[in-house]
């Protein structure tokens, strides 16, 4: 997608060198800055604080975490090492240990001295699928954008699209889950405009999603997260859709804090809500989402506090509670499969329950 009018990715590989550099997520939407991950610990410290976020996206810089911890030291038990450092960064995001699991799995038969050659090869090819998956699932999303849009009482009006958190491409390698769809759609001619949850605490949806909507050109208006209920409410939204950090194998859908509230509005409200993943989001081992998806406790400062930039045009981050005011920080909350319309995925379009899903495994 484009950065100022340039096409990027989110983490970008260098040949010669070796090394991966990312967008740092923590200076948008006022500043892009790249930063250069050389080493397991660079990319252990930008999963856990989030310069890169996103579930496909943190198992593809997981992936070149592996491959620099392999070409220091490339022993079983060196590997091992690695593996659970990079697998504790983030607890909810399955990718992370998709992604780990997979360049393991292609390293272990090999002898000591071919390893790191192989993570190389392979968080690259991680990468090129990651983009091929995306534009998938947009394609088969696009699909239901039009379906819907026909069936407007004026089907010039505009296709009122509700996102939550960000799943475009800068949570991914490139064209993004739940935004793909959206720029394929806009590429194309259709009438789309989006609404832009906010996603307090982070701000992800105001200050990620608006972002590259914006750099991109596609119709865009933010909104405060309590006013999803009202607009969903009001007729003033044709469909909602959402990416997912993981989704069970029943169909049960981890997302960031605050999706499961626009499920339940849109299920009230008859409005559409899908769910766009790449199949590898899907944890085959577990059934129950409430009961079985760990949700991260994230600091409880970002409740707390908020960063922006000030008069002077300086970032700075500023208290809006009570100092010592306790706050609790889930970073993510399950969604029934019962309140998902459908799970789009690169393979198509599938009902959220246990049979359907398991034409997929």
């Amino acid at each position: 997608m484009k950065i100022h009018g340039h096409p990027h990715r989110s983490i970008e590989a260098d040949h010669p060198r070796r090394i991966a550099r990312i967008v740092d997520q923590t200076f948008l939407p006022h500043q892009v800055a790249w930063r250069e991950l050389e080493t397991m610990e660079d990319a252990a410290e930008a999963i856990q604080v989030m310069r890169v976020r996103g579930a496909p996206l943190i198992g593809a810089t997981a992936a070149f975490g592996l491959f620099f911890a392999l070409r220091d030291a490339a022993s079983d038990a060196a590997l091992q090492h690695a593996y659970e450092t990079l697998h504790s960064t983030r607890p909810t995001a399955i990718n992370l240990r998709w992604a780990l699991d997979r360049v393991r799995r292609v390293v272990l038969p090999l002898a000591v001295e071919k390893r790191a050659d192989a993570a190389w090869n392979e968080a690259l090819g991680i990468c090129e699928e990651d983009v091929q998956t995306n534009h998938a699932i947009g394609k088969h999303a696009l699909e239901l954008f039009k379906a819907i849009q026909a069936k407007k009482a004026d089907p010039t009006a505009p296709l009122n699209v509700m996102t939550h958190c960000n799943a475009g491409w800068i949570a991914c390698v490139d064209w993004g889950t739940a935004i793909s769809p959206i720029y394929q759609a806009h590429d194309a001619g259709l009438n789309v405009h989006v609404w832009v949850s906010e996603t307090r605490p982070r701000g992800q949806g105001a200050s990620l999603t608006a972002w590259e909507l914006r750099e991109h050109g596609v119709p865009h208006t933010l909104i405060v997260d309590n006013n999803a209920g009202h607009l969903l409410q009001r007729g003033l939204v044709d469909l909602v859709i959402v990416g997912a950090d993981r989704v069970t194998a029943q169909g049960d859908v981890a997302n960031k804090i605050g999706t499961y509230l626009k499920a339940l509005a849109a299920k009230a409200h008859d409005v559409p809500f899908y769910v766009a993943l790449p199949v590898s989001t899907i944890d085959w081992t577990i059934t129950d989402g409430i009961r079985d998806i760990p949700i991260e406790q994230r600091s409880s400062r970002e409740v707390t506090h908020m960063p922006g930039l000030n008069a002077e045009g300086l970032r700075e981050e500023v208290l809006i509670t009570p100092a010592g005011t306790q706050a609790r920080n889930d970073g993510f909350d399950v969604t029934p499969a019962a309140l998902v319309t459908a799970l789009i995925t690169e393979h198509g379009v599938f009902e959220a329950n246990a049979a359907a899903l398991a034409k997929l495994k």
